[in-house]
């Protein structure tokens, strides 16, 4: 066999599997537990298209000072959010604490 024959499929066949790759990027939104009705509206759509894009989104929730004392309500809107977002993604990690934050994976559904 050729070699150089062999070196140019090889690399034929590395592009065509480059070429048909995805990306898959993990977009980030944040909330505070105050935020208004609307601006949680804006924010839930650019959630949707991000899940629609076929990307990963982690939902945010940030305490600062007294804020922190309320945690109540911060939970209350990260399940508000997830309920919002069920038809559009699953979790791919359930919320949980880590320091003065609430933070949730969704992952986009699968195609069919």
């Amino acid at each position: 066999m050729d070699y150089g024959k062999y070196k140019y499929q090889k690399k034929k066949k590395t592009q065509t599997s480059k070429k048909n790759q995805t990306f898959i990027q993990i977009k980030e939104i944040q909330f505070r537990p105050n935020t208004d009705i609307h601006d949680f509206e804006f924010k839930i759509k650019h959630l949707e298209r991000f899940l629609k894009d076929g990307n990963k989104a982690k939902v945010a929730i940030r305490f600062r000072g007294r804020e922190l004392s309320h945690e109540d309500r911060g939970i209350e809107m990260m399940d508000r959010v997830m309920a919002r977002l069920a038809e559009f993604g699953e979790v791919e990690q359930k919320p949980e604490r880590e320091g003065r934050n609430i933070f949730a994976v969704l992952a986009p559904k699968k195609k069919v």
